[in-house]
């Protein structure tokens, strides 16, 4: 019961933010798209660098987990995002974690407490380029000071109710957020680096792709406007972050200086397709060739937890 009405309120949360962002695009006149030819190559390197991101998450993956092999580490961060885009509520980040236990040979609250760390690094990295593009490039926060308050307190309110879990609760915390404490140091600096960068080339995929749009996006813009994007993707939301990823970014564009235009509508499909539809593909492709399609995933899901080593 509690898990129907949460995907029902991340439901009403994406479809409010996808009915925004039609009336949005209802008061803007279409723009003619520029033809194939001149925007094959953008395209291909916008493909190209997203392909190069991908590989960077998944090598972070294998260094995260310690186990395993470096091709299933790869597989599976493109499986997880296939999920992610399939599914609600970012369940392929479970399914990533469910299956990396399952054939890497890692517990599974190892395995949830990697997919913890692995968030925090993305939480921080996107922090601190988001903070460096603000205020390298004299972009509006986006977020006003009573927002901020909200989001302070509900933090609070989340560290006042994890101190007060019971003592086996705390166990299961301590346990999951111990791969996070293990980033401590220089192999936590590390990894924090490789986020770093995997970040700021995906934030070249927004400009890139702002170029085929005919939206002016500079490298900083498109970063501002990737961190708007993920920080929005990160709230549990319908399959493939409909309406709540969209109407991010037709905010950052507006508030990069690109966009009240009608420029926006092409730009956010452009996005959504290099982002979401090449990698869709290829994770159903490998889930089914190599790791036996969803009958098989939830079989590893039911299967005997392994013991931590």
């Amino acid at each position: 019961m509690a898990t129907g009405r949460a995907l029902r309120l991340q439901a009403l949360v994406s479809f409010l933010a996808l009915g925004g962002v039609i009336w949005w695009f209802s008061r803007q006149d279409m723009p003619a798209l520029p033809a194939f030819e001149d925007a094959a190559g953008p395209l291909a390197a916008a493909i190209g660098l997203y392909l190069f991101a991908t590989l960077l998450r998944g090598e972070r993956w294998h260094r995260l987990v310690g186990r395993g092999t470096r091709a299933d580490a790869y597989a599976l961060t493109t499986v997880g995002y296939m999920g992610n885009n399939a599914l609600p509520a970012r369940a392929g980040d479970i399914l990533k974690a469910m299956l990396t236990a399952h054939h890497g040979g890692v517990a599974r609250r190892q395995a949830f407490g990697t997919l913890v760390a692995e968030r925090l690094l993305d939480a921080i990295a996107l922090g601190l380029v988001f903070a460096v593009v603000v205020a390298a490039g004299d972009l509006p926060l986006g977020l006003s000071g009573a927002t901020v308050a909200l989001l302070a307190g509900v933090l609070a309110l989340a560290a006042a109710a994890v101190l007060r879990l019971a003592p086996r609760a705390r166990g299961l915390l301590a346990a999951l957020l111990r791969p996070s404490r293990d980033l401590i140091g220089a192999r936590g600096a590390a990894l924090l680096a490789l986020s770093a960068l995997l970040w700021f080339v995906e934030g070249a995929v927004y400009a890139v792709l702002g170029h085929v749009a005919g939206v002016p996006l500079s490298l900083s813009d498109g970063m501002y406007v990737m961190a708007l994007a993920n920080v929005a993707a990160m709230i549990p939301a319908a399959p493939g972050y409909i309406g709540t990823f969209d109407a991010a970014v037709v905010v950052g564009v507006r508030l990069a200086g690109a966009g009240a235009s009608a420029v926006a509508l092409p730009y956010v499909v452009l996005v959504r397709f290099v982002l979401f539809v090449p990698i869709t593909l290829v994770g159903l492709v490998l889930l089914l060739a190599r790791y036996g399609g969803i009958a098989a995933a939830r079989a590893a899901v039911r299967a005997r937890p392994v013991k931590a080593t």
